[in-house]
């Protein structure tokens, strides 16, 4: 008996090590074009945010997959970011195929064209909910998860060194992409140096108010796009430009988000000549941010296949159209001295970076 308790000993501190050692893991997985972002910590933990669409069982069987992968026998938390279906979709199929603890989202007031958004959320929930407000952190374990939007309000303070931003003279403004938009939840995760923002749908109008006159978010490790990349009700330069990221994930579809471009994004000269005050192709805007070290979509854009409107094929998880669409995610895997590395689930390419 003394030597087992002696050989018990001796292995506490192996198992410490192992719990202290695992990585920050985050996976994109594909549901072309909706929205399924499944994050594991350190602790073991898990929070889904979305669960994508409803068509057939497709976008639930696809996160369930990742969850295995992940090796995930529950998932801890999920955030429903709004009621639309591309976000929230897949929520009745999945809950009959893992278990899932506690749900985080925004209130109640719906559009009628959402009920039953609304009804699968809260037939899935029941008394397991909470509607959160900016400033509100949801408690997975060893990574800081702040709630920067809700409900149409955002962060009242600047925090992550933000500040006032010299981007905002001239910048412009847009009106609304709809209510259910900007009610959205945002979160920024914080894991040491590592930040990743994921602001699901948030619109240009709410990008504005987070960036100007002051930036409230600072600048961010990883930022995954706006509006699954569709720059025509997002992606406003003074926003993008202050929170500077390091590596952008696109979430889009084969024909949804990236490809498509900002129409309004040109003026006329006398001479007739159309001059864009930023660029009107969401890749080719990302691109161009100072200090950008890397971009990864979910698809090749099947609206607009130009090389140069997409990132190298290498970073792309999916190539083909919906019919043939493998699902590949992209993963993250983030250490904790800021170095992270990013893996393309299709063909196994990484590229390895570190958090400024």
């Amino acid at each position: 008996m003394p030597r087992l308790l002696f050989l018990g000993l001796l292995l506490i501190p192996s198992v410490m090590l192992n719990a202290q050692s695992r990585n920050l893991e985050i996976y994109w997985i594909d549901v072309e074009g909706g929205a399924a972002t499944l994050i594991v910590s350190p602790s073991g933990e898990s929070m889904l945010v979305d669960t994508g669409f409803e068509v057939g069982d497709r976008d639930a069987k696809r996160i369930y997959a990742a969850t295995q992968q992940a090796g995930l026998k529950k998932i801890d938390y999920l955030v429903i970011s709004h009621y639309h279906g591309d976000h929230v979709g897949g929520l009745p199929a999945l809950s009959k195929m893992i278990p899932i603890g506690k749900f985080y989202g925004r209130g109640d007031e719906i559009e009628a064209v959402n009920q039953k958004w609304y009804d699968n959320l809260k037939n899935a929930s029941a008394g397991k909910r909470t509607i959160v407000k900016p400033g509100d952190e949801i408690p997975l374990k060893g990574v800081q998860t702040l709630v920067v939007s809700s409900d149409a309000k955002l962060l009242a303070k600047p925090i992550n060194g933000g500040g006032p931003n010299p981007l905002c003279a001239n910048a412009e403004q847009k009106a609304s992409a709809g209510p259910e938009n900007a009610n959205v939840v945002g979160l920024l995760l914080t894991y040491g140096k590592f930040k990743f923002l994921n602001l699901i749908d948030l619109d240009w109008q709410k990008e504005m108010e987070f960036a100007c006159p002051v930036n409230k978010l600072g600048t961010v490790t990883l930022y995954q796009s706006s509006r699954h990349g569709s720059f025509d009700g997002a992606g406003a330069p003074a926003f993008l430009g202050a929170i500077k990221p390091q590596v952008v994930v696109f979430n889009n579809g084969p024909r949804k988000g990236l490809g498509g471009v900002d129409n309004n994004a040109k003026i006329i000269t006398p001479a007739g000549t159309k001059v864009g005050p930023y660029e009107r192709n969401g890749y080719a805007r990302v691109a161009k941010l100072p200090g950008i070290e890397g971009i990864w979509q979910g698809h090749l854009s099947l609206l607009d296949k130009d090389p140069n409107h997409n990132t190298s094929e290498n970073m792309i998880a999916n190539l083909e159209d919906t019919a043939d669409c493998k699902g590949n995610w992209i993963k993250a895997s983030v250490a904790s001295d800021g170095k992270f590395t990013i893996t393309n689930g299709r063909n196994g390419f990484s590229k390895t970076y570190r958090a400024r």
